[in-house]
């Protein structure tokens, strides 16, 4: 049986004796109704799966007697995505959550020439990350990088973080199938997936300037959240 997992933002490695926050002590002591002694899972989303034990409670906050420190090996290969924002942002946000369970390493929200809607909550994004490791019971919490205007993603130097750079767009040319992408060498992948409307033919042109290689995820039209999916499926899984 699997124990429960929970979010602690600052572990101190220095202390065996864990304070954890109110949402989460509120889960284990009003939902879960757990007692002392019994065992649970932390992880700070750097790696560390940690195991203890409730030991009490302090101030209403569940205290936890560490137990034992496992590093969990990152993902060699690393696959990040940019993906535009979304006119319904309830669509943007399942993607994030589906992102994190596929096992995408970070996303980039974009805003290009034919994004309808440029506001981000960026705390509510955390959140939804954070639930999604919770749920999956990963150990490394994606990063979430501030939107960006897609012409300052190409041209700042920012891409040569990455070995590997792909676009997914609905134009009629020559493009790469993803099912060949898990045949590639790369340590750092980045998958550009456009807005409702589709990349611009001026955005198309400047990411074949700075490198990136059209893919095809398929013959069927796909909405962007729906895409992004798609993708981060194929780079995890497949």
């Amino acid at each position: 049986m699997q124990l429960p997992f929970f979010f602690l933002e600052n572990f101190d490695e220095h202390s065996s004796r864990q304070v954890l926050s109110e949402d989460s002590s509120r889960h284990i002591l009003q939902v879960l109704r757990m007692k002392q002694g019994e065992s649970l899972h932390l992880t700070d989303g750097k790696g560390l799966l940690i195991t203890g034990v409730l030991s009490g409670v302090e101030k209403k906050k569940a205290v936890v007697q560490v137990e034992h420190i496992e590093k969990v090996p990152p993902n060699i290969r690393r696959v990040y995505m940019g993906v535009s924002l979304l006119k319904n942002a309830a669509r943007f946000e399942w993607f994030l959550e589906k992102a994190v369970e596929l096992g995408v390493d970070g996303v980039i929200p974009l805003i290009c020439e034919r994004t309808e809607k440029r506001q981000f909550r960026m705390e509510r994004a955390r959140q939804i990350f954070i639930s999604a490791i919770l749920q999956s019971q990963k150990c490394y919490l994606p990063e979430l990088m501030e939107p960006v205007q897609f012409d300052k993603l190409i041209d700042t130097g920012f891409l040569s973080h990455y070995d590997k750079k792909w676009m997914a767009h609905c134009l009629d040319e020559d493009k790469l199938s993803i099912r060949d992408l898990n045949d590639e060498s790369y340590y750092n992948g980045l998958m550009l997936i456009g807005p409702e409307g589709d990349f611009s033919e001026r955005e198309i042109q400047l990411a074949k300037n700075a490198g990136f290689v059209a893919v095809s995820i398929g013959e069927e039209r796909l909405r962007t959240e729906t895409a992004a999916v798609a993708a981060a499926a194929f780079l995890n899984i497949f």
